[in-house]
C-alpha cells in the first residue's frame, strides 16, 4: 500500500513534536538530581527520628525529638536553608569519635543554639544563638562527639548548661559512618 505526501508530511510532523524537548512542550524539563548536598535544591533523604534527655540546672528533665544525623552528608547538609525549628525539635549530630568539634551557619537561616556533649554524656559547653548565614567557626573549646542543635534560645530558656547530664532514646542502632 502506497502513501501519499501527505502522509509522510504527517508523520514527520509527529515524530519532530514527540523528539522536542519538553519546555517546548510546555513541560518544565527534567534534569538530573542535585548532588551538592549544601544545594537549596537538594533532596536529603529521611534521617533517623529518636529522642536526647536533658537534665537542666534545677533538676528538670527536657525531652527533644531530634532527625539524626550520622553520615558525612547529613552532617554537611545539617539545618540548612530551614526556615523555622520549632519548640522541642532539633537535631542531632553524630559523630565517630571525641573531638574538638566545630560548626558553621552557611545557608542555615535560623539562630540556633549548639549543644556540644561528650562522651561521659556530659554538656561539654553551649553556643548560644549562633547567627544565621554565617561562616565563622563556633566550637566550645573542648572535646565532643555529638552536637544538638535546638532553636536560638532555648538552652537558656529551659536551664541546660555546661555540665548538664545527657540521655539518648533511640541513637545506639544508628551507624555512624566517618
Amino acid at each position: 500500500m502506497s502513501r501519499s505526501p501527505l502522509h509522510i508530511v504527517g508523520a514527520a510532523l509527529l515524530l519532530m513534536l514527540a523528539c522536542q524537548a519538553p519546555e517546548a512542550q510546555g513541560k518544565p524539563p527534567t534534569s538530573s538530581p542535585q548532588t551538592d548536598v549544601t544545594a537549596k535544591d537538594y533532596v536529603m533523604p529521611p534521617l533517623p527520628r529518636a529522642f536526647v534527655r536533658l537534665h537542666d540546672a534545677f533538676g528538670g528533665v527536657h525531652r527533644v525529638e531530634v532527625e539524626v544525623v550520622a553520615t558525612r552528608d547529613a552532617r554537611t547538609r545539617g539545618m540548612m536553608w530551614r526556615t523555622e525549628l520549632a519548640a522541642g525539635k532539633g537535631m542531632l549530630f553524630l559523630f565517630p569519635e571525641e573531638e574538638m568539634q566545630s560548626f558553621w551557619m552557611r545557608n542555615t537561616l535560623i539562630p540556633l543554639d549548639m549543644i556540644f556533649i561528650n562522651t561521659g554524656m556530659k554538656v561539654a559547653g553551649i553556643v548560644e544563638r549562633a547567627e544565621p548565614r554565617t561562616l565563622t567557626a563556633r566550637s566550645v573549646g573542648a572535646p565532643s562527639q555529638f552536637v544538638l542543635e535546638v532553636p536560638g534560645g532555648w538552652s537558656q530558656s529551659v536551664g541546660v548548661t555546661k555540665g548538664s547530664t545527657v540521655e539518648f532514646e533511640g541513637v545506639s542502632s544508628i551507624p555512624i559512618e566517618p
